[in-house]
């Protein structure tokens, strides 16, 4: 593997993900985050691929393991799968910045789970376009590149934001803590699931629609996102 395909498959798969943790920053500009555990979160997602893959590996093994075909196991197989990322990137932000003392308000919920997903995004898109690039040059990483910036990097801060969601909205009634976690991993679980499904599913042929859904997403996101911060405690 050649120095200069590590180089690109670096920067094309970090930067995206730091512009949009930028974009992301800036909903929370009035209390920003302290920047030193904005980069450990970020770092934290990163690592937690580390525990993702062989645990994805593990799941693989199992289904064939048990003689189903690829067909009769890809959804379900698929919802594991994402099921294991939602899970690993929720560990990231809880061990790293949920216990600290900066996180003292609902939207920091949201702000720290989506730097993890964007943590994850980055060292998954890394090791994506790696591949791509050493297969089929620089033009095939690029496009793929610009897929995955469209695609794959925004269900994963739509579905971790999901988490994110429901705990900013039980920040100060912690009865309901719990149980939105849960509701929130596995709606962002399906979100992940049915976004893999359906580009393995259908190819290129309806990817622009599945693309331009997710922007929807990421607009009811940013209305979330004004809402949580009206937020206050005892209201």
């Amino acid at each position: 593997m050649s120095a200069s395909v590590i180089f690109f498959s670096l920067t094309a798969g970090i930067l995206p993900a730091l512009l949009w943790l930028w974009f992301w920053l800036k909903e929370d500009r009035l209390h920003p985050e302290p920047r030193r555990l904005i980069i450990l979160t970020f770092l934290g997602g990163m690592a937690v691929v580390a525990l993702a893959l062989p645990l994805e590996q593990l799941a693989h093994y199992f289904f064939k393991k048990i003689g189903l075909s690829l067909n009769e196991t890809i959804f379900p197989l698929l919802f594991v799968w994402a099921l294991i990322e939602e899970y690993t990137k929720y560990l990231a932000a809880k061990k790293i910045a949920f216990s600290k003392k900066a996180f003292d308000e609902p939207v920091d919920a949201l702000i720290y789970m989506i730097t993890a997903a964007l943590g994850f995004a980055a060292l998954e898109n890394v090791i994506f376009l790696t591949e791509v690039a050493s297969n089929y040059g620089f033009l095939g990483g690029l496009v793929t590149g610009n897929l995955r910036f469209a695609g794959a990097t925004l269900v994963h801060i739509l579905s971790s934001a999901a988490v994110g969601a429901g705990i900013a909205f039980t920040f100060f009634r912690k009865k309901h803590y719990r149980r939105n976690i849960f509701w929130g991993l596995i709606f962002g679980t399906l979100l992940h699931t049915f976004f893999n499904y359906f580009i393995i599913k259908y190819g290129g042929e309806n990817i622009f629609q599945i693309f331009a859904f997710l922007w929807i997403l990421i607009i009811v996101l940013l209305i979330i996102f004004e809402k949580i911060k009206k937020i206050k405690k005892y209201v």
